[in-house]
C-alpha cells in the first residue's frame, strides 16, 4: 500500500482505491461519535462554513426533502452544496455542487487533504466522505450547504456543524440496534441535530414527545406540521401556509406519491427559516417543485411491462410504496424483486407489501451485510407467499423479464442496492438494443 505524505504524494491516485481503503481503515464500519471527525474538521478549518447550513434527518423522506431544497434554491439562483447518502450508481452522487456531481479528481484531492490532516486518527468511510463534502463546498464558495444525516442525528458525522435550520422528516422504527427500540428513544437521537436559538422543522404529523422535549431543553424554536405550518392538497395543486408567509397556488411536486407533499412542505418551511439570508421568490418555489428529480423514488420505467423502482426498505417507506401501487393499478400481475440488508426488519417490511404482490423474486446481493435470499424465501413461504425464484442480479433480472407478460409490472424495492442492480441491468439491456 502506498503511504500518505511520502514526498508530498497522496496515498492513492484513483477514487476507487481511496474508497476501498477507507472501508478497511477503521475497525467499525459504523462508529457513532463526533470527537474524531470534529478534530479533523477543526484542523482543516471546516467547522465554520460562512453560509447557511440546513441539516435534514429522519427515518424516511430525507432524500426527497433535500432534493426539494436543492431544486428551489437552485431555481432562485443560489450555488448549493448538497451531501447525501447512500448513492445509487456512483459515489460521486453523494457530493453535488451547483447541481453537478463532484469529479473524481476533486474527491481524490479532498481525501488527500483529509488524510494528511487526520494524523493518527482513524476515520470511517462515511466520515471521510462527510469531510470531503465540507472541504469541497468551502472551496467552491457555496451559498448554502444542505446535509443529509446518514444515521440517527445526534452522533452522525454531519452533526459536527451547527445547522441554521434542522429538518426532521419522520420518526419510525429503523436502525433500532443503534438508535433505540421505540419512537421516543429514536426521536431523541434524531432531534440531536437541533441547535439552541435556531429553528427546527418537524414534518412528522404525530411526533414522539421526545422531539418537543429536546427542542425545549436546547432552546430551539420548533415548527411543527399542522400547528406552525400547514399545507392543503387539491386536485389541481396545493397550498402552503408557513410561519413567515404563504403560497396559495403551487404546482404539485414532480416526485410521485402523495407523501411528497409533506416532504416538500417541510423544505418550504426550512427555507422560510433562513429566508432572511437566502430569500426565495415564489416563482423559484414553483419552478423548483416542477424541476426536482430524484432517481429510485417511485421511479417508473414505462413499457409493455412497467418497471417501478423504489428504495423503500422499512415498514413505513414500503407503506408509501403500497399506497402508490394501489393508486396506479397494473392490468396484469405484479412481480416483486426484493433484497434487503440484514440490519433491517424483514417481517414488517414484507407484511406491508404482501397484499399487492403476486410473485416474489429474491435478489442475492454479494455484500456480507445483505440478507441471504434463502432466508427471505423461508419467511415468505412460511407466510404463504409465492416465491418464484432467486439468484444473482444478471440471472434473476433476465428470468423476471422473461416471465413477465405484457401488462405486468416489476416492482423493485428493499434497498438502495436492489434498485442499483435494476438500473444497471436496464442500462445493459438498453445498450444491447
Amino acid at each position: 500500500m502506498s503511504q500518505a505524505g511520502g514526498a508530498g504524494r497522496p496515498r492513492f491516485q484513483a477514487l476507487d482505491a481511496w474508497l476501498a481503503w477507507q472501508q478497511t481503515l477503521h475497525p467499525q464500519a459504523i462508529d457513532l461519535g463526533l470527537e474524531r471527525v470534529r478534530t479533523v474538521a477543526e484542523r482543516l478549518g471546516l467547522l465554520r462554513p460562512g453560509c447557511p447550513v440546513i441539516t435534514v434527518g429522519g427515518t424516511n423522506g430525507k432524500g426527497s426533502c433535500v432534493a426539494y431544497l436543492e431544486a428551489v434554491l437552485a431555481a432562485a439562483g443560489y450555488r448549493v452544496g448538497v451531501y447525501t447518502s447512500p448513492h445509487l450508481l456512483r459515489y460521486n452522487e453523494r457530493v453535488r455542487i451547483a447541481g453537478a456531481e463532484a469529479e473524481d479528481a476533486a474527491l481524490v484531492d479532498a481525501f488527500a487533504r483529509i488524510d494528511a490532516a487526520r494524523g493518527d486518527l482513524s476515520l470511517t468511510y462515511f466520515e471521510f466522505g462527510t469531510l470531503a463534502a465540507f472541504d469541497l463546498f468551502g472551496r467552491a464558495g457555496c451559498d448554502c450547504w444542505i446535509l443529509e444525516v446518514g444515521l440517527g442525528g445526534r452522533l452522525d458525522a454531519v452533526n459536527i456543524l451547527d445547522a441554521d435550520v434542522a429538518v426532521l422528516t419522520s420518526v419510525g422504527l429503523d436502525h433500532t440496534d443503534w438508535l433505540g427500540t421505540d419512537r421516543e428513544a429514536i426521536g431523541a437521537e434524531k432531534a440531536g441535530i437541533f441547535r439552541a436559538g435556531q429553528v427546527a422543522v418537524c414534518a412528522e404529523p404525530g411526533p414522539p414527545a421526545s422531539i418537543a422535549a429536546q427542542a425545549a431543553a436546547l432552546g430551539t424554536t420548533l415548527w411543527q406540521v399542522g400547528r406552525d405550518y400547514r399545507y392543503t392538497v387539491r386536485q389541481d395543486g396545493w397550498s402552503f401556509d408557513g410561519p413567515r408567509g404563504s403560497y396559495p397556488e403551487l404546482p404539485s411536486p414532480a416526485l410521485p406519491g402523495r407523501h411528497q407533499f409533506g416532504n416538500a412542505a417541510a423544505a418550504l418551511a426550512a427555507l422560510q427559516a433562513v429566508g432572511d439570508r437566502l430569500p426565495v421568490p415564489a416563482e423559484a418555489v414553483a419552478a423548483g417543485l416542477v424541476q426536482v428529480r430524484l432517481p429510485g423514488r417511485l421511479q417508473r420505467l414505462p413499457g409493455p411491462v412497467e418497471w417501478l423502482l423504489d428504495v423503500a426498505h422499512n415498514q413505513d417507506s414500503v407503506a408509501c410504496l403500497v399506497r402508490a401501487l394501489a393508486a396506479w393499478p397494473a392490468p396484469g400481475r405484479q412481480h416483486a424483486v426484493f433484497a434487503q440488508m440484514q440490519r433491517k426488519e424483514l417481517e414488517p417490511t414484507i407484511a406491508a407489501a404482501a397484499g399487492l404482490i403476486d410473485s416474489w423474486w429474491l435478489l442475492e446481493l454479494p455484500e456480507a451485510d445483505a440478507r441471504p435470499a434463502g432466508d427471505v424465501a423461508a419467511v415468505l413461504r412460511q407466510a404463504g407467499h409465492h416465491v418464484a425464484g432467486q439468484g444473482g442480479p444478471e440471472t434473476l433480472f433476465a428470468t423476471v423479464t422473461a416471465a413477465a407478460a405484457t401488462g405486468d409490472r416489476v416492482v423493485v424495492f428493499g434497498s438502495f442496492r436492489t434498485v442499483e442492480e435494476a438500473l444497471r441491468y436496464r442500462a445493459r439491456q438498453a445498450r444491447k438494443g
